[in-house]
């Protein structure tokens, strides 16, 4: 019982209280930090279709359909995901939502202070025109950057990191979110990250909903191996870590 009090204490917003927010970064002047990682100059990316592209083939069973089927689910068809119903769930989930007028903090999920302090991973195992791999979405360009491609023994090394949840790694496609906690502690200090998981809540439920509308399932997962996951992706752990994740799979 000793740490339930200062856990329960985290859940609070009495902090805020506490806080000066004159001494944040943004009261101090200090630039905006970037919404989106840089990529190298040579790394390889794949040109995801856009909104317009993909609006035809993706059906709209509405909303109060796809929160009436919403459920976790752990088993998954061998079915592949097309890149565009791939390209729809990473809009609904991070995608930018007017990208003509370029305002990169204007999501498809709410974010506090439209901070967006999470990057989006996606493990390739199923993906129609999509090698086997590690990848990063990138919002501002509607792309994936390739991290690593896949070797034979991934699958088992995803699996490990998710505690032996052999589900996470047999899927289509694994989301795995990390938080990048500057993004949100430039305005907020030490009130940014009990923000940060409430955010991440908003985008695991719309992936679940967005699942819904295309016959694919998906099943949160808050039980890994925080270091080996952390690894896998190959972020720090410390200015970068994991949060979240979630398996795709078509049902």
């Amino acid at each position: 019982m000793s740490n339930f009090k200062s856990n329960r204490d985290f859940l609070k917003d009495s902090l805020r209280k506490t806080i000066n927010f004159r001494r944040s970064d943004q009261s101090r002047g200090i630039p905006t930090p970037s919404v989106e990682k840089g990529v190298p100059s040579d790394a390889i990316k794949i040109i995801l279709p856009t909104r317009e592209e993909w609006r035809e083939s993706i059906p709209n069973k509405g909303v109060v359909s796809a929160i009436g089927g919403r459920k976790s689910r752990r088993s998954f068809s061998n079915t592949s995901l097309s890149l565009e119903e791939l390209s729809f769930l990473l809009w609904a989930t991070q995608g930018i939502r007017d990208p003509e007028k370029g305002i990169a903090h204007f999501r498809t999920v709410p974010s506090a202070g439209a901070r967006h302090s999470f990057e989006t991973y996606v493990f390739v195992h199923r993906v129609e025109k999509v090698p086997q791999g590690l990848y990063r979405f990138l919002p501002l360009s509607n792309e994936l950057v390739l991290i690593y491609e896949s070797d034979r023994s991934l699958e088992a090394r995803l699996s490990e990191a998710s505690f032996g949840q052999k589900f996470v790694a047999t899927c289509a496609a694994t989301f795995v979110w990390t938080t990048i906690p500057y993004r949100m502690e430039w305005r907020y200090l030490d009130a940014a990250h009990r923000v940060i998981l409430l955010d991440a809540g908003h985008v695991c439920q719309n992936l679940y909903l967005a699942c819904e509308n295309i016959e694919a399932g998906t099943c949160a997962i808050a039980a890994y191996d925080q270091e080996a996951m952390d690894t896998l992706l190959r972020v720090d752990g410390e200015d970068e870590f994991t949060v979240y994740l979630a398996p795709v799979g078509k049902i």
